[in-house]
């Protein structure tokens, strides 16, 4: 709390002194826009992608984890450890794990380099201060980061060039849970703009001993020039949960829904700060150029009671795994466009390191170790149009190296990957697009599955480290698309297949500490219909469909099975009606069964839930009500088969509310 009180204390001296810089009122937005198109794809680019926007994140914005709100958009499901909308969820994009998902924030990658995940959770209430997602399913254009393999999560800081607001919020819902929120933009000033948010999340969760306590702070400050734009974001996060990681018995379900299989003493707590300086530059009519700093800090640990974890009585034994990391990077991107042709070029480069120590709360430190990983990569994507036809090419080298120091000797790993993308899309009429892409993409394995789950790398009788799966795993992505918009009617279809060479997949089993275990299959591919509809009946009434349709298959040998958590259909429907400033919204998710096992012989079963929401505007003030699983479906999305072969599942929340009111002036 005291690092959010320096914060806050230094916005205000920030703000108070840019204002008073600089006297002469110039709308410099009129010269170049604050954010440079780069990684996004557009109408014409021949690639699968879906826009949320801040009117629509605004709306559904309660505090919850961001996977709850992409999983309303196709082929993505989510769950989350303690059952609710806080916490610790995680996502998979056309079944495949988030830890092969880029997310990024304004270019800035958001995946740990190391272990290649993303979590939002040290990042609490991040939706409140983004004002624009794009996801790209597939391989997508090029990113900084992780390989963008499934897809990718892309976020977009505060557009500080809004008109000045500020706004106050307060919620509180089902398991105790509450919000408080308080948030300022000032627009743009004396070529100057501020915003700064800050944000106090809670919640008991809904298993028992699953609680979410979480601070979060977003910082963001421009300076306006007549040809180029300085931008500073600084993210700011605190938690300290409860853990919930662990799945639960049936028949221990079937006692108690709110059973929870990890131990009361396994906590966790985590700070992380982004920050990134980045500057664009309007060269000449043509031709722009965009360059960002960025460092990330974590510090952080969480506690691992074994015994528990064996299925055994808990005692005064309990483990910690402590991590402190740091990643400092750069991109540079220069843009040039002149009539149909458009050109984009860039450089990426950042270095990571990140200690880990293992200790027993009896025995003191058991180990420490360092991991240190770096990439380079550069790419160029261009896009020519010639009459009714838009011709798009993308070709990206990426070179990663991991080196490791602990008490076990290891040689320096490291991977080259060349990854091209070309497509066309060719204007049918007014209204409507038809596209096609092919992709590849390359993806090195994380730490994890290098070390078999272990923190700390283990050694054979000769001393020799013992490795698991060093090798890069690849996908061929081929993307056949439609669009069509018109002004009651917004149509996206597109069918896709992706061809994958020694794909590395979850199993549904954990590790030694708690984390989770991959295995590679020799062959396997993905392939579906993904549909996003929204459809204006009337003026005021609405109705939205975002589904999927999935086959996959793994070839192991001589035996053919579907991947883990990969449910064939999932139907989400909306229907929204607003008059004046009532808005009423009912929803619909129909998600069908998915096996939990390599043997495809346990599952999680089909579900449905409705959900809905209400909000009134008046004089400033929102008042919003949210009612989810209304019809108190029993269900979970998420389970393994456990060492001893008992199934084990996520139980995710019955009927639960959430209200809120903000203030806006």
């Amino acid at each position: 709390m005291k690092c959010i009180k320096l914060l806050i204390g230094i916005s205000a001296f920030v703000s108070n002194y840019s204002f008073a810089q600089d006297s002469i009122q110039t709308d410099s937005l009129k010269t170049l826009k604050e954010i440079i198109i780069t990684y996004q794809a557009d109408k014409l680019t021949p690639i699968t992608f879906q826009n949320i926007y801040s009117k629509d994140i605004d709306a559904k914005s309660t505090g919850q984890e961001p996977s709850f709100l992409l999983s309303e958009t196709p082929s993505i499901t989510n769950y989350s450890d303690a059952g609710n909308s806080q916490g610790y969820s995680y996502l998979r994009l056309r079944g495949i794990d988030q830890t092969r998902i880029n997310m990024t924030l304004d270019g800035v990658p958001l995946n740990e380099p190391e272990d290649q995940g993303a979590y939002f959770s040290n990042y609490p209430d991040i939706l409140n201060s983004v004002s624009k997602i794009q996801i790209q399913r597939g391989v997508g254009t090029s990113k900084n980061g992780v390989a963008s393999y499934g897809g990718s999560v892309q976020l977009f800081s505060p557009n500080l060039a809004d008109s000045t607001k500020s706004t106050f919020g307060l919620g509180y819902g089902s398991f105790n849970s509450f919000r408080v929120f308080g948030e300022y933009n000032s627009g743009v000033k004396n070529k100057k703009a501020l915003y700064v948010r800050a944000s106090q999340i809670y919640s008991d969760g809904y298993k028992y001993n699953s609680s979410n306590n979480s601070q979060s702070i977003f910082l963001s400050g421009g300076l306006f020039r007549k040809k180029s734009i300085w931008k500073l974001n600084f993210l700011l996060g605190h938690q300290q949960n409860d853990m919930a990681w662990l799945g639960v018995s049936d028949s221990l379900i079937a006692i108690d829904r709110r059973t929870n299989a990890n131990s009361q003493q396994e906590k966790d707590r985590f700070f992380q700060t982004l920050t990134q300086l980045k500057n664009s530059w309007q060269i000449g009519n043509s031709s722009s150029l965009e360059t960002s700093i960025y460092h990330t800090f974590l510090i952080g640990n969480y506690g691992f009671d074994f015994n528990n974890f064996l299925g055994l009585p808990s005692t005064e034994e309990l483990y910690n795994y402590d991590f402190e990391s740091n990643l400092v990077g750069f991109f540079s991107n220069y843009t040039f466009s002149k009539k149909q042709f458009h050109l984009i070029s860039g450089l990426h480069g950042n270095t990571y390191n990140r200690q880990h120590t293992g200790s027993e709360k009896t025995l003191g430190q058991l180990y420490q170790n360092d991991g240190y990983k770096s990439e380079i990569s550069a790419f160029s994507k261009a896009n020519y149009t010639f009459k009714r036809f838009t011709f798009f090419a993308d070709l990206q080298y990426r070179y990663v190296n991991f080196d490791y120091k602990g008490s076990v000797a290891l040689q320096k790993l490291d991977w080259h990957f060349i990854n091209p993308k070309a497509g066309f899309s060719a204007t049918i009429n007014n209204n409507s697009i038809v596209y096609y892409s092919v992709g590849y993409t390359g993806r090195e394995p994380t730490r994890n599955d290098m070390f078999g789950g272990n923190d700390d790398l283990l050694a054979d009788s000769l001393g020799n480290a013992i490795l698991f799966n060093t090798k890069p795993e690849s996908v061929l992505n081929h993307e056949l698309g439609f669009r069509f918009q018109k002004e009651k009617l917004n149509v996206n279809v597109n069918l896709y297949y992706m061809d994958f060479q020694n794909e590395i997949v979850l199993d549904g089993k954990f590790g030694p500490n708690g984390l989770a275990l991959t295995n590679n299959v020799e062959q396997s591919y993905r392939a579906g219909l993904e549909l996003s509809i929204n459809y204006k009946i009337t003026k005021h009434f609405s109705l939205i469909n975002n589904s999927s349709f999935n086959y996959s298959s793994i070839t192991e040998q001589t035996e053919t099975f579907s991947p883990i958590l990969t449910p064939p259909i999932i139907i989400n429907q909306e229907a929204v009606f607003s008059k004046n400033n009532f808005t009423i919204a009912l929803s619909g998710r129909y998600q069908h069964q998915s096996f939990i096992d390599f043997a495809n012989e346990e599952k999680v079963n089909s579900y449905f839930l409705l959900n809905s929401r209400v909000s009134y505007n008046l004089h400033g003030f929102q008042c919003s009500v949210f009612l989810n699983n209304i019809t108190n479906a029993k269900y979970f999305n998420q389970g393994y088969v456990d060492f001893d072969g008992s199934n084990m599942y996520f139980v995710q929340a019955p009927t639960n509310f959430y209200a809120s009111i903000q203030y806006s002036f």
